[in-house]
C-alpha cells in the first residue's frame, strides 16, 4: 500500500533495514565514518588560526546566495524575516534585542523580550558558503549575548556570555562574523541569563540553504518555532521563572485560533521545518491526513537510507526536525502537538476534576452569594469554549475557535494545513468544501437498518 508521500510499506522496511545496516557500518568503521560523514570533520574551521595571528585555511570564497537563484524562500506563518544587504562580499544583518509588545491571540497581549520588534525574533535566511556579518544591538535593560545554536563557527563567535565573549551591555552593539560551512535548520537565542531571556521570548530560527539544491525541488518551505510560556490571567508579562506548568503553548509565538494556516496547492512538495526552544518540554508534532518523511535533524540533511515515514515527529528541547511530503489530498488538515496539555490555553490548569459530577446542588448553594456561578467541566473542557462567559482581563478562553462545522475545541499548539486545487494565491482560502459523499454525517434510520446496527433506544 502506497502512502501519501509515495512510499510503500515494503520500501519503508527496506529503508529501515538499510538504516540499521548503515548504523552497524558506522560502528564497525568508526574512524572512517568520522572522517567522511560527520558535519564539521571535513577540514579546519574558518578563522581559527587567523584568530591567533597565524595563517589559516578557509573554504573557497563564494558569492552571496540569492533568493530564487539558489533557494526557494522560507515561509514563516505569523512571523518575519531579517533583511540583509551585501557589503564587501558578506551578507550583513542587524539584530536588535529589545522589549516587544506581543499579541499571542486577540485578547491576550504581553510585554516580552525579542529581536527587531518581533517575538520570536525574525528568521535569518542564508546559503551555505555565505559570509555573514551580524550586528547585535542591545536595547534591553540587562546584558545579553546571542548564541548561534547548531552552527559550526569559530569559538569566539559562539556567543555564550562569560565563556566565549563578555556580555553585550545595554546600549552596546557587537559584531559576529563567520562563514556558513553547513546547511540545515538551526536556531539562535540569548545565552546570557537564559532562564529569563529565553523565557521572555529571545529566540529565533536560522535557515541555511544548501549551495547545491537537493532534488526533488521543494515548492513550499515552512518554518515553525515552538515555545511555551507562563502568563497568568490578568498579568502583562510572561513569568520566566516557571519550570513545570506552562499555560501558553505557541507556534511562531501564536496560539490557536490566531495561528496562520499553512496554505499549499494540491500536488506541491512541502517542507516543514520545526524548531523547539521551549524552556522545558519536548513536543510530538502530528499531521493529519498524510505520511511524511523525516529528512533533516539538527545535524543536517539525512541520507535517503536514514529517512523513515511518520505521521508524528518528536521535536526535543533545543532541537530541530524537518519533514517533507507531497500534498496530494485537498482539505483542511490539523497540525498540532499531541501532548493534550499543549492544545489548551490559560485557566485549564490545576482545575478540579468534575467529570461526571451532577453540580446542581452545589450551584444552588453558591448562587445566592454569586448569582452567575456555575460549576465548570462536568462534561469535559470543550463545553467551556462556547459559553461566552467573561474571562479575566488580558486572557483568552481555554480552548478553541469557530470552525466550519462546529466549534474547534483546540488551542495552543494547533494550526491547519490547507491544501487546495488550483488556487491562484497562498492567501487563506477559507474552509474546505467537502465533495458530496466525503463528509461524516449523522446515520439515518435506514443506514442503521441496512447495516444491522442496533443502538440502545432504537426501535430496531
Amino acid at each position: 500500500m502506497n502512502g501519501k508521500n509515495g512510499i510503500s510499506r515494503r520500501d519503508a522496511l527496506a529503508t529501515g533495514g538499510a538504516a540499521i545496516a548503515g548504523g552497524a557500518l558506522l560502528f564497525s568503521g568508526r574512524g572512517t565514518a568520522l572522517a567522511q560523514d560527520v558535519p564539521g570533520a571535513k577540514g579546519p574551521r574558518e578563522g581559527t588560526a587567523a584568530d591567533t595571528g597565524g595563517s589559516h585555511v578557509s573554504q573557497e570564497a563564494l558569492p552571496p546566495g540569492e533568493e530564487g537563484r539558489d533557494y526557494v524562500p522560507v515561509v514563516v506563518p505569523n512571523g518575519t524575516k531579517l533583511p540583509w544587504k551585501v557589503v564587501g562580499g558578506a551578507k550583513v544583518y542587524h539584530l536588535v534585542a529589545e522589549e516587544v509588545e506581543h499579541e499571542f491571540a486577540p485578547g491576550l497581549r504581553a510585554t516580552c523580550w525579542g529581536y527587531s520588534g518581533s517575538v520570536h525574533g525574525p528568521l535569518i535566511e542564508a546559503v551555505e558558503g555565505d559570509r555573514v556579518r551580524i550586528f547585535v544591538t542591545n536595547r534591553l535593560q540587562a546584558p545579553t549575548s546571542v548564541h548561534w545554536h547548531g552552527l559550526l563557527l569559530p569559538n569566539g563567535m559562539d556567543g555564550v556570555g562569560g565563556l566565549n565573549q563578555r556580555a553585550i551591555k545595554p546600549g552596546e552593539t557587537f559584531k559576529y562574523e563567520f562563514t556558513l560551512r553547513q546547511s540545515g535548520t538551526c536556531m539562535y537565542h540569548s545565552h546570557h541569563d537564559e532562564m529569563t531571556q529565553i523565557g521572555l521570548g529571545m529566540t529565533g530560527l536560522f535557515v541555511i540553504h544548501p549551495r547545491k539544491r537537493p532534488e526533488p525541488r521543494i515548492d513550499r518551505d515552512f518554518a515553525v518555532l515552538l515555545h511555551e510560556w507562563r502568563i497568568d490571567p490578568g498579568t502583562s508579562r510572561p513569568n520566566p521563572n516557571e519550570m513545570t506548568d506552562f499555560n501558553i503553548l505557541t507556534m511562531n509565538a501564536k496560539v490557536f485560533p490566531a495561528t496562520a494556516p499553512l496554505v499549499v496547492r494540491t500536488g506541491e512538495r512541502v517542507r516543514v521545518r520545526i524548531g523547539n526552544l521551549s524552556p522545558m518540554s519536548h513536543h510530538p508534532i502530528h499531521l493529519h491526513g498524510y505520511q511524511f518523511l523525516i529528512t533533516e535533524t539538527d545535524g543536517g540533511r539525512l541520507p535517503e537510507s536514514a529517512r523513515w515515514p511518520e505521521t508524528t515527529v518528536l521535536v526535543p528541547v533545543g532541537s530541530t526536525r524537518t519533514v517533507e511530503f507531497v500534498a496530494d489530498e485537498p482539505g483542511d488538515w490539523a497540525l498540532h502537538c499531541h501532548m493534550t496539555h499543549h492544545v489548551m490555553n490559560q485557566m485549564g490548569h490545576e482545575f478540579p476534576n468534575m467529570i461526571g459530577v451532577k453540580p446542581g446542588a452545589i450551584d444552588r448553594k453558591v448562587q445566592p452569594l454569586l448569582p452567575e456561578y456555575m460549576t465548570m467541566g462536568q462534561d469535559g473542557m470543550g463545553e467551556m469554549a462556547e459559553m461566552g462567559m467573561p474571562v479575566p482581563q488580558n486572557s483568552i478562553p481555554m480552548v478553541g475557535g469557530p470552525g466550519k462545522h462546529d466549534y474547534i475545541t483546540m488551542g495552543g499548539m494547533f494550526t491547519v494545513l490547507k491544501v487546495r486545487d488550483g488556487i491562484d494565491s497562498y492567501d487563506d482560502p477559507g474552509w474546505y468544501e467537502n465533495p458530496p459523499g466525503t463528509l461524516a454525517s449523522p446515520a439515518s434510520a435506514g443506514d442503521l437498518e441496512r447495516n444491522d446496527i442496533r443502538v440502545r433506544g432504537n426501535k430496531n
